[in-house]
């Protein structure tokens, strides 16, 4: 599914050298996860990103600013088939913190299946509980994300110090 979004995405994005990266959940192979699936597409130049928004939404993407403040470096769209959510669209900057931050998360989880699966006990633990708001869910999964991407730092670092790519 995620492919198919992907030469879409494309299509439309033309002749930006865009980067479209499948993220969250559902892009570790055997991670628990609800069907959503999460992209992230990065720009080389971000002051751009407002020219692609009617761009992305003629393939059926709801354009929600609602964030913007608090996250005025991204640019933040949804798509829903029956109602139900089916795809999440995270339009930054290429090399931004956030680009950076999700691409780390989600190497490192392909990379280490026991944190893979650490991650999905905590997830299924939290979705017992009933959120008020879909952002308490988030929340609570802020702790083991952020001790998930100090590991990740610190191997790259480890890695980049002796020379290996």
């Amino acid at each position: 599914m995620f492919e198919e979004e992907k030469q879409s995405l494309q299509t439309v994005l033309g002749e930006v050298s865009a980067q479209v990266e499948h993220i969250g959940s559902t892009a570790v192979e055997g991670l628990a996860a609800k069907p959503i699936i999460d992209i992230m597409i990065g720009l080389p130049d971000f002051p751009i990103a407002d020219a692609f928004v009617p761009r992305i939404e003629t393939l059926d993407y709801e354009y929600i600013n609602k964030y913007e403040d608090e996250m005025p470096f991204r640019r933040y769209f949804v798509k829903n088939s029956n109602g139900i959510r089916t795809h999440q669209i995270h339009m930054v900057e290429i090399g931004s913190e956030f680009w950076a931050r999700h691409l780390l998360f989600r190497d490192y989880l392909r990379r280490n299946p026991d944190t893979a699966n650490d991650y999905a006990a905590l997830k299924k633990q939290l979705a017992a509980h009933e959120w008020e708001d879909v952002n308490e869910y988030a929340d609570a999964k802020t702790e083991f994300i952020k001790n998930v991407e100090n590991k990740a730092k610190c191997k790259l670092r480890h890695r980049e110090s002796n020379g290996a790519t």
